[in-house]
């Protein structure tokens, strides 16, 4: 196909006069979680914009005018309006998107393997693909959250591999990376601040131009690509470390018939506190992979991140950790676990979003099977679909009093909801809580065989 791309992307006066005359067209390649809310916000700002994704049943729940993201607030409104308008349209063919279009936005995900190494499959094969699509003048910004040196030691040279460019010459690259969490992308994208690295300053100017245009947020520079990479993984890695900290002080106060859950509620009340709070283990899209992302640097490197590595144990140990609360809850009620029906309540990773990446659930189900139990699953984000071969019930009161135990898993809000009292229809009242929903005087008071994660009652 005969490009119509005319705008120069490495001139700051081309894309200033494109984004005043809205005539830049944009390209989001990767419409999942975070690539749809981009695609569509740049839409909304009155830009063409192209989604691409290997998905087929995305793209044609998205041309059927289906919103795919029914956890994210604010954004079907802002889906029809574009579409409506023809501003947003999807496609499958990554050739025509790019070929048609002036800023390639990469919005791919940057999954782990079994052996928690964080792998770039989908970035290297879209590099490899704009090697030879990729239009002079172009350029590139990478959202997807990547190893510090990613973009200067591979990226670049997968798209300069068909001889066709070169970089600063023919294209240049850049760095935005996403903040925005699961089920509150709208507000995240219109209140945080964002991290901009480019190849050169010219082209870190560019996209902080072509971010504030669309965004409106404060946007920090930074000196290059892999630094802002960095700090990007070193803010989610705090996040998993500290989690990790207070998940092991938990086990401490349980031992110690100590509250984890008072404990914090005060020590927050202190200036420099952060509060993180224990659960079944850590998910997501984000952290895990994130500590692993650095950790796999650091190996390159020919170095150990023995702190980030103890963590990362300590995170992967707490579902196992559930199953000791459910082993001794049942040795109480004199019931064998063997055979018992037990009712999960949450499978996402976390509350209120429909997103069961590297959720703490899986692994907290295979053990249960192991051991003989018969699973049952209540998540209302995923009611009344399959999740893990396993058929989600959708009315916990259909399926409660059923089962001899329940384990909150996830910490929806709905969860909050449910009366304490419903727990006592079950064959056997066994509730394990590993989110602090339920309050241990409850639980006593309504005669339940109750252990609650970090809560000191055993």
């Amino acid at each position: 196909m005969e490009s119509t791309k005319k705008i120069n992307m490495t001139s700051i006066e081309s894309v200033k006069d494109s984004l005043d005359l809205k005539s830049l067209k944009v390209c989001v390649i990767g419409i999942g979680r975070i690539g749809l809310p981009t695609a569509l916000s740049f839409a909304n700002a009155g830009l063409k914009t192209i989604g691409v994704d290997i998905n087929q049943n995305l793209i044609d729940m998205i041309n059927n005018n289906n919103f795919p993201l029914k956890d994210e607030v604010g954004y079907e409104e802002i889906f029809h309006r574009v579409l409506e308008n023809k501003n947003l349209s999807v496609t499958s063919n990554t050739k025509l998107a790019v070929e048609s279009s002036d800023l390639i936005l990469l919005s791919l995900p940057t999954p782990m393997n079994k052996e928690n190494i964080p792998y770039y499959d989908a970035l290297q094969s879209v590099g490899k693909n704009l090697s030879e699509i990729l239009q002079p003048n172009s350029l590139v910004i990478v959202e997807s959250t990547i190893e510090p040196g990613f973009i200067e030691n591979e990226l670049i040279n997968l798209i300069e591999s068909s001889g066709r460019l070169k970089i600063k010459q023919d294209f240049t690259i850049g760095v935005c990376p996403e903040n925005a969490n699961p089920g509150q992308i709208l507000h995240d994208f219109t209140n945080l601040p964002r991290l901009v690295g480019g190849i050169d300053e010219n082209t870190r100017e560019i996209i902080k131009m072509i971010y504030n245009y669309v965004f409106s947020v404060e946007l920090i520079p930074m000196p290059d690509c892999k630094t802002a990479n960095a700090v990007k993984l070193t803010t989610n890695v705090f996040r998993d470390i500290n989690i990790a900290f207070i998940s092991e002080l938990s086990l401490l106060f349980e031992k110690l018939g100590i509250d984890t859950l008072t404990v914090l509620e005060a020590a927050k009340k202190k200036y420099n506190f952060q509060i993180h709070y224990p659960g079944s283990g850590v998910g997501g899209p984000c952290l895990p992979i994130n500590s692993y992302q650095f950790l796999n640097t650091a190996k390159r490197m020919g170095m150990n991140l023995d702190i980030i590595d103890t963590c990362r144990k300590m995170n992967e140990k707490m579902p196992q950790h559930v199953i000791e609360l459910t082993l001794d809850a049942f040795k109480e009620s004199n019931m064998p676990i063997k055979d018992s029906d037990i009712l999960i309540l949450g499978i996402s990773y976390k509350p209120d979003v429909k997103d069961i990446q590297l959720t703490p659930a899986e692994e907290i189900i295979k053990i249960l099977k192991d051991k003989g139990a018969k699973i049952h699953l209540y998540d209302p984000y995923f009611s009344s679909t399959d999740v893990f071969g396993i058929h989600v019930n959708s009315d916990i009161e259909q399926i409660i009093s059923k089962v001899d135990a329940s384990i909150i898993v996830t910490g929806h809000s709905e969860f909050k909801k449910i009366p304490i009292t419903t727990f006592n229809k079950m064959k056997n009242p066994i509730l394990i809580d590993t989110r602090g929903i339920i309050k241990p005087i409850d639980a006593k008071n309504n005669a339940l065989i109750f252990r609650g994660l970090g809560r000191g009652t055993n």
